[in-house]
């Protein structure tokens, strides 16, 4: 019997490697994420940046995530952020940035999600953001602060 892949799009890459980026555990209100191995320089950038991230993004209220220093989470379906993932394969000099609040993103998608990851900054930021909640930039809009206040800018993508 073969298998259909779960995703059929480039964003299949990434969300294979990522191990499905969040799944819901038990209650709807503990999200399992996988956890990025980041260097100990970004580790502290990424430490700061979860720590300042807001209470409610796009309208959708905090929940837990498991392990819990391996990203934030909001809603369900989860709005998931994680910090210090590595750069996304698809990821080319050539690709496009869409800036919102003054944060670059590359962005990725499929028919369940957009796949947010920021661009030019000392950590790569991804936001996995499913298409329940559109816009989405209304969640890059709500996370942006904390990513501006702790993620130094190394190059501008625009």
């Amino acid at each position: 019997m073969s298998r259909r892949p779960l995703l059929s799009h480039p964003l299949r890459t990434t969300a294979g490697a990522l191990g499905l980026v969040a799944l819901l555990v038990g209650c709807a209100d503990t999200v399992a994420v996988d956890a990025p191995a980041p260097s100990d320089d970004v580790a502290e950038v990424c430490a700061d940046v979860l720590d300042d991230v807001p209470a409610t993004v796009a309208g959708q209220d905090a929940v837990r995530v498991a392990p819990a220093d391996a990203g934030r989470a909001w809603g369900s379906p989860a709005i998931v952020l994680r910090c210090g993932v590595d750069r996304p394969a698809n990821l080319e000099a050539t690709s496009r940035c869409d800036v919102v609040a003054d944060v670059g993103w590359f962005t990725e998608e499929d028919d369940e999600r957009y796949v947010f990851t920021t661009i030019g900054r000392a950590a790569y930021v991804e936001v996995s953001v499913p298409r329940r909640y559109d816009p989405p930039a209304d969640a890059l809009a709500d996370l942006a602060p904390a990513v501006s206040a702790h993620d130094p800018v190394v190059t501008p993508c625009v």
